[in-house]
């Protein structure tokens, strides 16, 4: 599979998917004007990768802030990670927030109450 890499931009977050590595980040700020368009590629991405994932996938959610239809399809992203547990692999996903950021904080709480995956948050202190 072809990894893919996307630059943060000012609404738009950075996105690494890289299966040699099974560390897969989404980061910055995301608010594209039609985030289906955005996330499209990636969801397609995943898909394909949950088909024959790594022995072990991380992925790191390291956002400062994303709007509604970000999160509809960041849980789209998580849901269809969850089939990675069915095929006897280990899957993570790693929650960062930045220090004082209680949104995020709670984002990520609510997150995890939401998907059947092992899911970890995890304070960003240096920030």
């Amino acid at each position: 599979m072809k990894k893919i890499y996307i630059d943060a931009k000012e609404d738009t977050p950075k996105v690494i998917l890289n299966k040699s590595r099974g560390k897969f980040e989404i980061s910055g700020r995301s608010l594209p004007e039609d985030a289906s368009i955005f996330y499209g590629p990636i969801v397609d991405w995943i898909e394909e990768y949950i088909k024959s994932p790594a022995a072990n996938t991380e992925f790191h959610f390291n956002l400062e802030y994303f709007n509604a239809t970000s999160l509809k399809q960041l849980i789209k992203i998580l849901f269809t990670l969850e089939e990675i547990t069915k095929s006897g692999k280990n899957i993570k996903i790693i929650w960062h927030y930045n220090q004082n950021d209680e949104l995020m904080l709670a984002k990520g709480q609510e997150i995890q109450t939401i998907v059947k995956l092992p899911f970890e948050i995890t304070e960003n202190s240096n920030q």
